[in-house]
């Protein structure tokens, strides 16, 4: 009778035992399941912040952008009072002047695109005029209007004259 006793609590230890694996079974699922959860989120979260760091820069480069381009109409001011200034003593002021804004914005990434002898570049340059002449065709012979880039971005290309080649017979004979 000891046998029979026993073997209902083994069968209800056994059913007891299957029921918390289930139970268990099923909360790892769920855990697992919150786990992926967690590291969407966590992944979703990163990406947000490296794209609103990058969203940052952005905005801060355009605004600066902006400025320069701004404050490239008063650099073109002076370099076009500095020849005309009669008293040696201006000239050399307004000159400290220009070349302190220039280094200044030097400092922020501004740098003058040099054209001279150079070739037509339409990235860099826009032509307003050519000249007959005996450089190779397309090489800028004048620059009118002064280029600039910021942070290796064309934020103003150079106005340039460029050369259209004329041999020595076709010179002579019109002209």
């Amino acid at each position: 009778m000891a046998a029979d006793h026993g073997e209902p609590k083994q069968k209800h230890l056994t059913k007891e035992t299957e029921q918390l694996e289930k139970e268990l079974a099923e909360m790892t699922i769920l855990a697992d399941e919150r786990l992926n959860q967690l590291k969407y989120l966590q992944a979703e979260f990163d990406n947000y912040r490296k794209w609103s760091e990058k969203e940052k820069v952005s905005v801060i480069t355009l605004a600066n952008e902006n400025l320069l381009k701004d404050l490239l109409v008063i650099l073109d001011d002076f370099e076009q009072a500095l020849p005309s200034l009669e008293d040696e003593k201006n000239r050399e002021g307004v000159g400290m002047v220009y070349q302190k804004m220039v280094k200044i914005l030097a400092r922020y990434g501004l740098e003058p695109i040099t054209c001279m002898g150079e070739k037509f570049d339409p990235r860099f340059h826009e032509v307003l005029c050519r000249k007959p002449c005996s450089e190779d065709a397309d090489t800028i012979v004048e620059e009118i209007g002064k280029g600039y880039s910021l942070n290796a971005k064309v934020i103003r290309p150079s106005k340039v004259m460029i050369a259209e080649h004329v041999s020595g017979e076709e010179g002579e004979k019109n002209g």
